[in-house]
């Protein structure tokens, strides 16, 4: 790739980065869809408001050097997720107000959903089928099923790595199928070709997932952010912690990163921040010692807030994950 990367970024393009998808290893979807948001709504403007933030990143990094000559291009955004946003909001809302009591309600954002997630899953499924890496922005942390689906066909046996605050493992949240608290939940029932999947950041659990966490030592594994500050204030240092986590994935590995899953100070605006958390310190020290053991095959970065700060920090740990998973290849 021919041009300058100390030039300022042309507007609208990711990072700058003026890459054809032939040109590109990690291709990248933007999904604006945030029907099942229960708490603070706005993060259908995340994914636009992380390629804003990106303009201003220098594309030089200093742990993964000229990661950005492998090429990360932004596919035009489907615009029926818009669409299907829309029709689903009033129900959507109609939903969460009666506390999940309106099942034809949450039917119909369902079918929806299920929109979505094909949509989702053809457009990562050609991304892999033409040998480049699938990544996606969200919107609300139900968008990148679909790409897991994808994901796991093309590998079967990954490994997903889940970076959130909730872990996601709830049945039909209010009566959404595909909640965003119900991911994890849904990968786990429905993608066998997912190994299993190791959760870190965890702090807001549900007795019903806890039990889930208990019964299926298999498939998943979580850190809770209560044991990991504990171990941190005996001594054991973060990397010791991540080691540990990295241990337990396969070989390859899909990183969902909802950004709750770190200090709420870091992106404020996301759907349900939570006190506690990962610093983005600590994000960089896992991407880098994630990518010297594991192949990232995949990887989403979701929840984000509509504003400025929200959507610069995104930026930046959306480009430290870009760059661990080129180092990772």
């Amino acid at each position: 790739m021919s041009f300058d990367p100390d030039a300022p970024a042309a507007p609208g393009s990711l990072f700058g980065l003026p890459c054809t998808p032939r040109e590109a290893l990690v291709h990248v979807q933007a999904v604006p869809w945030q029907a099942t948001t229960s708490y603070r709504r706005g993060t259908i403007e995340g994914p636009a408001a992380l390629v804003r933030a990106s303009a201003q990143v220098d594309l030089y990094d200093v742990e993964y050097g000229d990661a950005w000559r492998a090429g990360v291009v932004l596919l035009p955004e489907d615009p029926q997720f818009r669409r299907w946003d829309g029709e689903a909001e009033a129900d959507a809302l109609r939903v969460i107000e009666s506390l999940g009591q309106d099942p034809e309600a949450a039917g119909r954002v369902n079918v929806l959903s299920e929109r979505v997630n094909e949509a989702v899953y053809q457009r990562a499924r050609a991304v892999l089928a033409a040998g480049r890496v699938p990544a996606l922005v969200g919107g609300d942390h139900s968008t990148p099923f679909g790409a897991i689906r994808a994901v796991a066909e093309v590998f079967p046996g990954v490994g997903i790595l889940h970076v959130d605050a909730h872990a996601d493992l709830r049945e039909a949240y209010e009566g959404f199928t595909h909640s965003h608290a119900s991911i994890m939940f849904n990968v786990l029932r429905y993608i066998q070709g997912v190994s299993n999947i190791i959760q870190l950041g965890i702090r807001d659990v549900g007795d019903a997932e806890r039990r889930l966490i208990h019964d299926t030592p298999s498939r998943i594994s979580t850190l809770f952010d209560a044991d990991v500050a504990s171990r941190l204030a005996e001594g054991e240092s973060f990397a010791a912690v991540v080691d540990e986590l990295v241990e337990k994935l396969p070989p390859r590995v899909y990183v969902s990163f909802d950004v709750d899953g770190l200090d709420p100070s870091l992106c404020p605006g996301t759907g349900t921040p939570v006190p506690g958390g990962l610093s983005f310190r600590d994000a960089q020290v896992l991407f880098k010692r994630l990518s010297a053991r594991r192949r990232i095959v995949g990887f989403d970065v979701n929840e984000i807030g509509p504003g400025e700060w929200d959507g610069n920090v995104a930026a930046r740990l959306f480009h430290k994950l870009f760059g661990a998973c080129v180092r990772s290849q």
